[in-house]
């Protein structure tokens, strides 16, 4: 991760006070392990200034084969635990869907749970983009979704290819940039693409994409540096996370 221009940890918070992508919810994916260390999370997200969260567990397939009851029984596990625990945070349930054969049987059986508003975070495949991808995003829309591309700063294939990400944010999809990226969790790479994406006002939400409390802490610190306040003054007007409704 970059060092430059980190400074003395202090009580920075977010400009905004929902996030759209975690994985705080228990015991459903390689995110949050138990109830105890979700709601540590959750403090940390209060600590940061947000107090709305949308779950957003993977759904893969293979290795998180969720479906709308695994996902809404871990959902209601958590809501009574934050009751008892007093944490004042509202909580909504999604899914992080990546595009795979396992996304087209729950998306043609009418078994995905959208976002607020009808939101829909979706992941590309890491290794080489869709075929069918403009097609599915099309279709998405035309049955009322709205689509959000979680994470575009992270498919290495986009990189010597820039003008697709253009393509893609004019067709009506949403870009959800990592804050974990900008602090440099993703390596070089991903930071660079994340401030051309910037630069290029491709930038529709900010995530944390928190699977654990040292991303936590890694955001938290971040968010308390110079180049996060220089970035978050020139990107406030864009993003809409707490639009998502």
């Amino acid at each position: 991760m970059f060092d430059f221009f980190k400074k003395k940890k202090n009580d920075a918070t977010l400009f905004y006070h929902t996030d759209v992508h975690c994985h705080i919810l228990p015991g459903v994916d390689h995110g949050s392990a138990s109830v105890s260390d979700s709601l540590e999370m959750l403090r940390a997200e209060l600590d940061m200034g947000v107090n709305r969260v949308i779950l957003t567990s993977h759904t893969t397939a293979e290795t998180f084969e969720n479906t709308p009851e695994t996902l809404s029984a871990a959902f209601t596990l958590l809501k009574q635990a934050v009751a008892d625990a007093g944490l004042d945070i509202e909580l909504h349930l999604s899914s992080e869907y990546r595009i795979d054969e396992y996304w087209n049987k729950l998306y043609a059986a009418g078994r995905v749970l959208p976002m607020p508003g009808n939101y829909i975070l979706l992941e590309n495949s890491f290794t080489q983009e869709l075929i069918e991808i403009d097609q599915l995003l099309f279709d998405l829309q035309c049955k009322g979704f709205h689509p959000i591309l979680a994470h575009p700063e992270r498919y290495h294939y986009y990189y010597d290819r820039r003008e697709r990400y253009g393509r893609l944010h004019a067709n009506g999809v949403s870009f959800q940039l990592n804050i974990l990226s900008l602090a440099g969790y993703f390596g070089s790479g991903a930071r660079e693409i994340a401030l051309w994406l910037i630069k290029n006002n491709l930038v529709d939400m900010l995530g944390s994409d928190m699977h654990n409390l040292q991303h936590a802490e890694i955001i938290k610190d971040y968010i308390a540096s110079r180049d996060w306040k220089k970035i978050s003054s020139k990107i406030q007007g864009r993003i809409v996370n707490d639009m998502v409704r």
